[in-house]
């Protein structure tokens, strides 16, 4: 059987697809798998060994659908279900399953407050597309692959930091979902243990900026490495600190001890970190002082949160409570209490 997964985008949500492609790949005998994604995210499936064959979108959707035309799929299972998502499975003419969205729902969150959503895991979402071909949900949570030579090298980090670190993700897509500058550059000032800052080119300045505080405890590697490369900083950390971003998947998927902030969107929506039932055995939450492997902080019983289902570029009340009220202090107790 050969099945087409289209997830175009990014970077999170196409780690979160993960567990469908090798649950897919293991529970079919026959199963062939190719995935659709922008090109931009060809690091992350480039090293999948649950994926055959990857397609990526660069300029021309037409140009893509031609390519995928030619491979005679059986199946396609729509995991980003969009109006481009809609023009390849039209264009191909096969049996087709998409996850539901429920956008309807989170509207009515975002808008009136009103939480409708049910508690199920966006991962657990993707699998129900699977189900009819008697595929299950393995329990072994995330997958992220790493490229030999994107390993990060010992040399690579001062010294300072061999015998480990604390990531502290300081980027994401929207502003709205990121702990505002001067309570990271407080945090770091309070935290007595090597840290490796993390993020993105345009996260390089902010980098630097709270790096100046102490260059031997405060390592930026904002823009300095790759994204497979920036995943193994986090792989190898002993805690990562993050904010609602793809790093926080990354981390989940590395099986490591997230503090994750939340700031307009919610862990309602879906999307908080999944380790996997499998994982998740070992933690007897149910017992007094038992902990699982991530904690959220986020602020209730704000009536403007949450505002949206993906972010903005600033806060549209201008006071943005939701991050400004977790108090730095408070985050590194957690992080104190967990290492």
């Amino acid at each position: 059987m050969k099945f087409l997964i289209i997830r175009f985008s990014s970077i999170g949500d196409i780690v979160l697809t993960t567990p469908v492609v090798r649950c897919l790949k293991q529970q079919i005998p026959d199963a062939e798998i190719h995935f659709l994604a922008k090109s931009t995210y060809l690091q992350i499936l480039a090293s999948n060994p649950y994926i055959d064959k990857a397609h990526y979108l660069e300029q021309s959707l037409q140009a893509v659908i031609k390519e995928l035309q030619r491979e005679n799929f059986d199946y396609v299972i729509d995991l980003h279900h969009n109006l481009r998502s809609m023009k390849v499975k039209e264009a191909l003419r096969v049996k087709s399953f998409s996850y539901n969205k429920l956008n309807v729902q989170k509207w009515i969150y975002t808008s009136f407050k009103f939480n409708m959503l049910p508690k199920v895991h966006i991962v657990d979402r993707y699998m129900e597309t699977v189900e009819s071909f008697g595929v299950k949900n393995d329990g072994a949570g995330l997958d992220y692959f790493i490229a030999r030579e994107d390993v990060i090298n010992e040399t690579d980090l001062p010294m300072s930091h061999s015998a480990g670190y604390i990531g502290v993700v300081i980027g994401a897509a929207l502003n709205t979902k990121k702990y505002p500058f001067h309570h990271i550059k407080k945090l770091c000032e309070l935290l007595d243990h090597p840290i490796v800052l993390l993020g993105g080119l345009e996260d390089a300045d902010e980098g630097d900026r709270i790096a100046a505080a102490d260059h031997i405890k405060i390592y930026n590697a904002c823009g300095k490495f790759g994204l497979n490369e920036s995943a193994d900083l986090v792989r190898k950390a002993k805690l990562v600190v993050t904010n609602d971003t793809g790093l926080m998947h990354i981390a989940a998927a590395y099986k490591r001890p997230i503090i994750s902030l939340w700031g307009n969107t919610v862990p309602d929506f879906g999307m908080y970190p999944y380790y996997g039932s499998n994982y998740l055995q070992r933690f007897e939450v149910n017992k007094p002082g038992q902990e699982l492997p991530y904690e959220i902080i986020e602020i209730h019983r704000l009536r403007c949160r949450p505002c949206s289902k993906i972010g903005y570029d600033s806060c549209p009340l201008g006071h943005f409570k939701c991050m400004e009220k977790i108090d730095p202090a408070a985050v590194v107790n957690r992080i104190l209490a967990r290492l």
